[in-house]
């Protein structure tokens, strides 16, 4: 039973796990922020190159597309809250390492790469953990929809706050003191999860092995058009477009002629807009149209990313910016959504692992292109190539629409989300 009443755009804040959850992480988030915007400056101060840039996000994200498989099943045989308790208090640590070092000012890219891999291998365990203990976070099912919409909007309103804070930080104090903000916002987050009661009941003991777990999870995903179909939009989007925020700081310097506070004020810009998608989707009512949504959003940051390519001017990149982050932010949550509606209970853990490699996990493949294109023909004209690829992927996942309504009605009226008779839904 909920302890108050919340209005509809936040009615998940009325479970109380997910609102120790919620408080906890608004706090480490912001942190997490910090600590992104810091990486890259102290990265490019060091090195002033794209395509270290590149090889950074490259490093704190590949582990994610390689582990991500494996840890999806182990997620579903574990308890999912003491993972993400363990997963926590090792990212601590791992900010607490950068902050000793770049404090004492012995830090080099060497030992950054480490740290990053270092991350990338507990991100594979956490995200999707995180993303499969949202469902035991709210008692009411109709609220899942709404718990992963507002979980956006705490990833960006820290988005907003984090880099503008990172870039003051950074300016006044130096990168250190940022990593060891970081370090104890996540403190926040420890707490909320030790706080919850949750269900000590175990997973179900597995009896077949974890690589026959692995091939039921990959013919699962594989053999459902709709899940099919949006996780691979989602990887298009995150290879090609994404990218955009690891050369950030190439922009924020060498085309906008600017320097920390630059960066974490165009940060805040993509940020603004992401908090403004989280707002829309958290206000929905129903999963049903989302197919549309991450159409239009797809090529929506498509266009942004494009029309951000193009500026030379610092006032205009922050009016572009909110354009993309919307859009990035729509189709990620939008996606999220759609396969917590679409997943058996038993599949969860590993079709949140393929979303976590989907939008995690072909980042740093996209990073590492995008860092050595940029090195030779430029950051604007890397920029704009993966623009129009996303623009492209939204339109032909578009097209494929009808189809992808067909499929997904059926597993609605099975849902109780639509009912057996009545007109198809909106894709």
């Amino acid at each position: 039973m909920r302890a108050f009443r919340t209005p509809t755009i936040a009615r998940a804040l009325g479970h109380r796990n997910y609102r120790l959850f919620f408080s906890g992480q608004i706090v480490s988030l912001t942190g997490s922020w910090i600590t992104r915007i810091a990486t890259s400056w102290l990265v490019y101060r060091l090195t002033g190159s794209p395509l270290l840039l590149g090889l950074v996000g490259f490093a704190g994200q590949i582990p994610t597309l390689v582990m991500a498989p494996f840890t999806g099943v182990l997620v579903d045989r574990w308890n999912r809250h003491r993972i993400l308790v363990i997963t926590q208090t090792l990212s601590m640590l791992q900010s607490l390492a950068l902050a000793v070092l770049a404090l004492a000012h012995v830090i080099t890219v060497t030992e950054i790469l480490a740290l990053q891999l270092a991350q990338g291998m507990i991100n594979a365990f956490d995200t999707p953990a995180r993303q499969a203990f949202v469902i035991q976070m709210v008692d009411d099912r109709n609220d899942l929809s709404n718990a992963i919409a507002l979980n956006s909007t705490m990833v960006n309103a820290s988005r907003i706050v984090g880099p503008a804070i990172g870039g003051m930080l950074i300016a006044a104090f130096g990168e250190g003191w940022c990593f060891l903000v970081d370090a104890v916002s996540y403190f926040a987050v420890i707490v909320s999860l030790i706080a919850m009661r949750v269900s000590r009941e175990r997973p179900p003991r597995a009896s077949t092995h974890l690589l026959e777990e692995l091939r039921d999870g990959f013919r699962y995903v594989s053999g459902s058009a709709p899940m099919r179909g949006v996780l691979l939009l989602l990887a298009l989007v995150s290879t090609m477009g994404m990218p955009y925020m690891v050369l950030m700081p190439a922009v924020a310097s060498k085309i906008l002629h600017g320097g920390p506070h630059t960066l974490g004020f165009l940060m805040t810009a993509a940020g603004v807009g992401a908090l403004c998608g989280a707002l829309y989707l958290a206000s929905r009512t129903s999963v049903v149209g989302l197919g549309r949504v991450i159409a239009v959003a797809a090529c929506t940051f498509g266009a942004g990313i494009v029309a951000f390519s193009l500026s030379r001017a610092l006032w205009l990149s922050l009016l572009l910016l909110p354009l993309a982050g919307a859009g990035l932010m729509v189709t990620m949550a939008s996606t999220n959504t759609l396969l917590q509606t679409l997943v058996e209970e038993r599949m969860r853990g590993r079709v949140m692992a393929f979303y976590a490699m989907s939008f995690q996990g072909t980042a740093p493949i996209g990073s590492l292109i995008a860092g050595f294109v940029a090195e030779r023909i430029g950051v604007p004209a890397t920029l704009m190539l993966g623009g129009t690829a996303c623009v492209l992927g939204g339109g032909a996942f578009a097209l494929w629409l009808p189809r992808f309504r067909a499929h997904v009605r059926p597993i609605y009226i099975a849902r109780g989300i639509l009912p057996p008779t009545g007109p198809a839904p909106a894709a």
